[in-house]
């Protein structure tokens, strides 16, 4: 009897731990909407982030994370298929639409999507917010369509929580207490005396952390998307998180002045849009900080969003078998090359952060300055959950390097309709529709203003090779 009972508590030892050891991890991504890297663990010591640089300290940052578009429907499909998606560049910000349209036709397998992949290897998917460029993943006029998916067979549950403003679209572009875009309150900045849930985001992450909980608590491993819309315009944000501005001292903006010469410089039309009191940032100093402040505002806003998921995670003991990772979309120009918004290839719209804490990890709070690209995170993912390698994706998996540190020759590509561009840890290369070219030397001109391809054909030569090279041959074909 005392060697059967010895028996049963050895056998129930190694059942438990040949299950700890086959439990797959579960994945939690933070997708924040226009988020520059001015953050205080990216050296942005005036910014208050301190969620966001916890996570940092835990984690692995990427210092040169570059997007594959500088706008959120194509940025967004590039991070969730790992392809470059080069064919849908006409379709500005619909091209998971399109994507959709042609899964529909029955034409050409299209390879699966990130969180499609996750689901055919056992996850439960959730969306919850903006994590595609609808939040809540729909089309139609107000975005609430269920018969218009946007990334068909993803997500088990794709949620938009809209509160007062009624629909996504509606709260997309929201202001305070329900005010929407298509209301007679379209001031480029806001704030209010108010609770988190005076804005959209707040009831996103409510709902984030009610289906964190819920899946925390499944047997099954999960895959679960938070997507947050600040700091998008318009910078509408709770008083107290103005309030932490009160007196900090803004660096001056860099290279403030209007590009020479043919470049991807534009008018800020979605910024110049928005009712602005007949004030002009580019003229106006005093407007200009005041726009910063309100977008760094907006940063601690969702910095504080992000604080809340992760006490969640921690809560619900999910932490430590979860690998967290936080991205942002794209960057955003406030003011450097007399921009405000994104849109351009230049480095303020293609460079933002990238951070994946793995709680298995040693090595936390490594900062890794080689160049990687948003569609590296698909593959990144499946290799760290021991999952099938993704064959069809155009990234590469960042787990090698995030273990060992490795430097090799990184390039990131980006792309608009009108223009291709390709960065590597010398150059930035662009080349546009009507043939123009450009090239910044980031040895000597970190700020990309002296256009030195002129002088530098054969430079030219080799990386628009290398750039058509990256894209299949496809950087240069203009179909649409």
């Amino acid at each position: 009897m005392k060697y059967s009972v010895l028996l049963m508590f050895v056998l129930l030892l190694f059942s438990c731990h040949a299950k700890k050891e086959v439990a797959k991890k579960n994945v939690l991504i933070i997708c924040i909407d226009d988020l520059r890297p001015e953050l205080n663990a990216f050296g942005a010591t005036y910014i208050k982030s301190p969620n966001i640089d916890q996570l940092v300290a835990l984690g692995v940052s990427f210092n040169q994370h570059y997007v594959n578009s500088p706008s959120c429907g194509p940025s967004r499909y590039t991070f969730l298929t790992g392809q470059y998606g080069v064919q849908y560049r006409g379709d500005s910000n619909e091209a998971l639409f399109s994507r959709a349209e042609e899964m529909d036709s029955g034409g050409e397998k299209i390879a699966p999507s990130m969180p499609e992949w996750f689901k055919k290897n056992g996850y439960t998917t959730v969306s919850v917010g903006k994590v595609s460029h609808h939040p809540g993943g729909r089309g139609g006029k107000d975005w609430n369509n269920d018969s218009v998916i946007e990334m068909p067979n993803a997500w088990d549950k794709h949620l938009m929580p809209v509160a007062e403003w009624e629909t996504p679209r509606g709260a997309m572009h929201g202001l305070s207490y329900g005010k929407t875009r298509d209301s007679n309150d379209r001031d480029v900045f806001e704030t209010v005396d108010g609770l988190d849930t005076s804005y959209p985001d707040g009831w996103i992450a409510e709902e984030g952390l009610r289906q964190l909980e819920t899946l925390a608590s499944s047997k099954k491993p999960f895959f679960l998307a938070i997507g947050l819309i600040k700091p998008h315009l318009p910078f509408g944000v709770p008083k107290k998180y103005l309030d932490l501005y009160d007196n900090v001292t803004f660096p001056s903006i860099p290279h403030p002045e209007k590009p020479e010469g043919i470049t991807t410089w534009h008018n800020s039309n979605e910024f110049m849009n928005y009712n602005r009191w007949g004030k002009d940032p580019r003229e106006d100093g005093d407007f200009a900080l005041e726009l910063r402040k309100y977008y760094a505002a907006c940063v601690s806003y969702a910095d504080k969003h992000v604080g809340d998921i992760l006490k969640k995670l921690k809560e619900t003991g999910a932490d430590k078998n979860t690998i967290v990772v936080l991205w942002g979309d794209h960057g955003w120009h406030l003011g450097e090359h007399a921009i405000w918004g994104k849109h351009s290839l230049f480095e303020e719209s293609l460079r933002s952060p990238l951070i994946i804490c793995n709680p298995e990890m040693t090595r936390k709070g490594e900062k890794i300055d080689d160049i990687v690209e948003s569609l590296d995170v698909f593959p990144t993912l499946s290799d760290m959950c021991q999952l099938p390698k993704p064959e069809f994706v155009n990234g590469n998996s960042l787990y090698p390097l995030m273990k060992s540190k490795e430097t090799k020759k990184r390039a990131a590509v980006a792309y608009t309709a009108e223009a291709t561009t390709i960065r590597t840890d010398k150059y930035r290369f662009t080349q546009h529709k009507n043939g123009a070219v450009e090239l910044y030397d980031h040895i000597h001109d970190g700020e990309e203003t002296k256009n030195i391809a002129n002088q530098n054909p054969e430079i030219v030569k080799e990386l628009k090779q290398l750039l058509n090279d990256k894209l299949g041959g496809e950087a240069f074909n203009w179909n649409k």
